[in-house]
């Protein structure tokens, strides 16, 4: 579909440098020998919308017989999205979902009220040797659905609205943006794109959220006379009207945002809650192991390890 006429671009240069209420330089964490940079949550900002949790996955290679191993792990309180450029994973959940995803689609996760799945490097992969790169992101559920059944979904590319006009491709992951509306369930109001950007391109954030956020996965954009690289986030005033472009090399950026919730989140470990009893239970859940009683159970077909409660 092509791109909506009413959003032409102004100058980037029409704004100050203070529309950026946050800079976000993502910290580098090692995952058991496979590094993320994880943007959200920082010191200066736990969320854009309801999006708690961003981490860029690689780039990374592996050797033939190598890959990624994230043994199965609980979660309550949050959707997750997970969203390739390179690779594959290879997902399964308490739910009986078992999916590879690759790059392009979309694995949408709701926790709710408790979920279990586990992250792996596909066979295929494994045999030839592979790549892995993406980002992973968290969205916290508002209160009156954070003990909603848990639910999986899984958007191929095909199924996502994608915008177009020149120099400029956008693939709606998440919400609502352009004019347009992504398929999976939602339960507030946000929205989640993936944005390529040919070089010297300008571009618009859409401007009817209230919290605005973007990442630069690759290239460079300019805001205002100002650069800024590959692996920074900025974060938005509300209300400006944001107009971005691209350097020499182009960009591709993932840009988000929505409402922010109507209290405060906990975030501890693979938890999110709006209270601390309800992050305590979980622990105790995930403790207990009392698998398929409580909670929590393992996924059909990874039942073998689990990862324990942290100290």
């Amino acid at each position: 579909m092509s791109w909506n006429p009413a959003l032409t671009p102004g100058c980037p240069d029409e704004i100050g440098v203070d529309a950026i209420d946050t800079l976000i330089v993502p910290r580098a964490r090692d995952i058991g020998g496979f590094e993320v940079r994880r943007a959200l949550p920082a010191p200066k900002r736990q969320m854009v919308g309801p999006f708690i949790f961003f981490d860029q996955m690689g780039p990374a290679e592996f050797l033939t017989g190598q890959g990624i191993d994230v043994r199965p792990h609980p979660h309550i309180g949050l959707g997750t999205v997970t969203y390739l450029y390179d690779g594959d994973l290879h997902h399964r959940d308490s739910l009986g979902t078992d999916q590879v995803i690759h790059p392009g689609a979309l694995n949408w996760m709701v926790a709710g009220r408790g979920v279990t799945h586990s992250e792996r490097t596909s066979s295929a992969s494994r045999s030839a040797g592979s790549e892995l790169f993406g980002i992973q992101t968290w969205v916290a559920l508002p209160e009156d659905h954070e003990d909603t059944t848990p639910l999986f979904e899984h958007h191929g590319s095909t199924g996502l609205p994608v915008i177009e006009s020149e120099g400029v491709r956008v693939q709606l992951l998440l919400g609502n943006a352009y004019g347009e509306q992504a398929p999976a369930t939602l339960y507030s109001e946000a929205f989640y794109a993936d944005v390529q950007l040919q070089p010297k391109t300008r571009f618009p954030l859409p401007d009817e959220h209230e919290d605005r956020g973007i990442y630069v996965v690759a290239g460079s954009v300019t805001i205002a006379g100002q650069c800024f690289e590959a692996g920074q986030m900025m974060v938005f005033r509300p209300g400006d009207a944001i107009t971005v472009a691209s350097g020499e090399t182009g960009a591709r950026l993932m840009i988000l945002g929505g409402a922010t919730l109507g209290g405060p989140r906990y975030i501890w470990w693979n938890f999110v809650a709006s209270s601390k009893e309800r992050i305590e239970e979980a622990k105790r859940q995930w403790r207990a192991q009392d698998w398929g009683v409580g909670l929590f159970d393992l996924p059909p077909g990874d039942r073998e390890e689990h990862i324990p409660l942290p100290d």
